[in-house]
Formats: structure tokens, sequence, C-alpha cells
């Protein structure tokens, strides 16, 4: 039986979850490149919550998906970003937010496993909400391509944290402590989709 490596998962979820409890959408007013970009999604639970979900659900899946979900969500949430940078309309990007949270955080509690391309589908549906948000609020004194990135390596290191989690699925109470945690994310999805409404 391969032991579970408890400090590297201690710091990963530390680093994930020592964010404020604050929604990156009411203006922090960041400004810069990089390091602002890369602070936003950390900023917000909304965005915390998702990305964990993906990585969590990737984990649960097992490979492909272990590397696909987390790759399709930040390349998705890039070209969000683009649409919300050039002024292009997204209806309910807050609502849709919300939602992901909530659907996320389901399939990982409810153990689903739909074929790869669903799983991927709706992952990168979701990413463009994500996106759209962090593009339409991207500081007018940020380089765009060193925000994007700052906020693409963010997303990216809470998919890996959520990853590191999932890998508790290898034991059977590891199993439940991830449905659990998917759960956890459907709840708080709830309160950001009452909030949002």
């Amino acid at each position: 039986m391969p032991r579970l490596p408890l400090r590297p998962l201690a710091l990963l979820a530390a680093f994930a979850l020592a964010t404020p409890l604050a929604q990156a959408h009411e203006g922090a007013g960041l400004a810069g490149g990089f390091m602002s970009g890369f602070a936003h999604p950390l900023l917000g639970w909304d965005h915390v919550v998702a990305m964990l979900a993906v990585g969590l659900w990737g984990a649960f899946l097992g490979a492909p998906a272990l590397w696909l979900l987390p790759v399709v969500f930040p390349l998705v949430m890039a070209a969000g970003g683009a649409l919300g940078v050039l002024g292009v309309p997204l209806p309910a990007v807050e609502v849709g937010i919300a939602v992901s949270a909530i659907a996320l955080g389901g399939v990982v509690a409810g153990a689903l496993r739909p074929p790869l391309w669903v799983a991927a589908l709706l992952v990168a549906l979701f990413a463009v909400f994500h996106g759209h948000a962090h593009g339409t609020e991207l500081p007018q004194a940020a380089s765009p391509l060193a925000y994007s990135l700052g906020f693409v390596v963010a997303t990216g290191l809470l998919h890996l944290t959520g990853i590191a989690l999932g890998l508790l699925t290898r034991w059977p109470a590891g199993r439940i402590a991830v449905r659990g945690m998917g759960a956890g994310i459907a709840l708080l999805g709830v309160l950001f989709l009452a909030r949002a409404a």
C-alpha cells in the first residue's frame, strides 16, 4: 500500500485555502501584471473552490482525465478572458461561476464517471465564465499578457492542489473524504448562487 504524502498535501491545501473570504469580482483594485493576475483567482472563494473541484474530479476519474481536465480549464479560461477583455458580453457570469461550484462539487460528491469528452465539455463550459470574469476585470494598468499568464498559473496551482487532495481516493476513507469535499464545494456554490441572484 503506497504511503500518503501528508506534508505536501497539507502545504498545498494550506496554500489554496489561505485566501481571504472575498469574492474576486468586487473590484479588488489590484494593478500590475503577473502578480496581480496570479492573486486574482486566489482572492475569491468562488474561483478557489471551482478550481479545486476540477482537480478533485480529475484525480477521482484517473488518467487521462487527471491531466486533461486541469489543462482544458486554463486553456478555455484564457479564451473566455480574451472575450472579457474585448468586451464581448456574456450574460449571468456570476451565476455561471456559482453554478460551476455546484455542478463540479456535485459530480465529485456523486462520484460521477461520465465519458471523458462529457467531463471535458462541462469543465470547458464553466471555464468560459471564470475566464470572462477575469478578463472584464483586467486592471487598466496591467499588462494583459502578464496578467493573463498570472491567473492561468494560479488556476493551474489550484488544480494541482485539488489533484493532490484527490489522491486520497486511493483509500476507502479517502474516497469518502473527497466526496465530502465535493459536497462542501457544492454547498458553497449554493451560497454563491444566492449572492449572485
